[in-house]
C-alpha cells in the first residue's frame, strides 16, 4: 500500500481543485497509521495545521491528544486522523459546500485504502457530511451507527470543548464508548 498511498498523497499535495489552494501554506493530508482500524475525521485545518502541515496540532489538537491518551490511542501509533478538506479556509470559517465537494474525493480514497472499522467524526461539519446532514451534534454525539460495514460516531469538536469546557464530560463519555466499541469490533488496535 505504501506506493499507492505515497502516490495519493503526492497527487493531493498538488491539488488545485478549489480556491483554497491559493492561500494555503501546506496541504494537510493526514497523520497516523495507514493500517489503523480507527479513523478520526475533522472538518479542515486551522492556522496551526496549515503552518505545520498536520491535523489537530493547535490547542484543540492538544486536547484531542489527551482524550486519545485516556483510551490508549495515539496519532502516531494506532489511529489515523484526517479532515474533510485539506486546505485552510480563510479566517477558519466553515468550509463551503463546493470546497467540501472538491476535496471529499481525497478523503474517500484515504478511507478506501485504510479501510477502518470505526470512523469518529470530530464536530458538526464532519458528522453532517459523513453521517447525517441533519445531525444534532449536541444531542446525538456518542451514538454509533453502521454504514457500509463501518461503525460511525460523532463527538464534539475539541475546539468547541475549549470554548465550552462544560461539555468536556460529554466528550469523555464518548471516548469511553469508543474504547468499548474498539474492544468489540477491532482486532489489532490495542496490540
Amino acid at each position: 500500500m505504501d506506493t499507492k498511498w505515497d502516490a495519493l498523497k503526492a497527487e493531493c499535495m498538488a491539488c488545485k481543485k478549489c480556491g483554497l489552494c491559493e492561500g494555503r501554506h501546506h496541504v494537510v493530508f493526514g497523520v497516523g497509521n495507514t493500517s489503523a482500524e480507527v479513523m478520526f475525521i475533522g472538518e479542515g485545518p486551522g492556522e496551526n495545521e496549515d503552518l505545520q502541515g498536520e491535523p489537530f496540532v493547535g490547542l484543540a489538537g492538544q486536547l484531542l491528544d489527551k482524550l486519545l491518551a485516556v483510551i490508549d490511542l495515539d496519532r502516531n501509533k494506532n489511529i489515523y486522523i484526517a479532515n474533510i478538506i485539506k486546505c485552510r479556509p480563510p479566517r477558519n470559517r466553515d468550509p463551503l459546500p463546493e470546497e467540501q465537494d472538491a476535496c471529499i474525493p481525497w478523503l474517500r480514497k484515504q478511507v478506501a485504502m485504510i479501510r477502518p472499522k470505526i470512523i469518529v467524526c470530530l464536530g458538526r461539519i464532519a458528522a453532517a457530511r459523513l453521517m447525517d446532514p441533519n445531525i444534532k451534534i449536541t444531542r446525538q454525539h456518542g451514538e454509533f451507527i453502521q454504514r457500509n460495514g463501518v461503525w460511525m460516531m460523532a463527538t464534539l469538536h475539541p475546539a468547541a470543548l475549549l470554548r465550552n469546557p462544560a461539555q468536556k464530560p460529554d466528550a469523555f463519555t464518548d471516548f469511553l464508548k469508543l474504547r468499548d466499541k474498539i474492544h468489540e469490533v477491532c482486532t489489532h488496535t490495542y496490540e
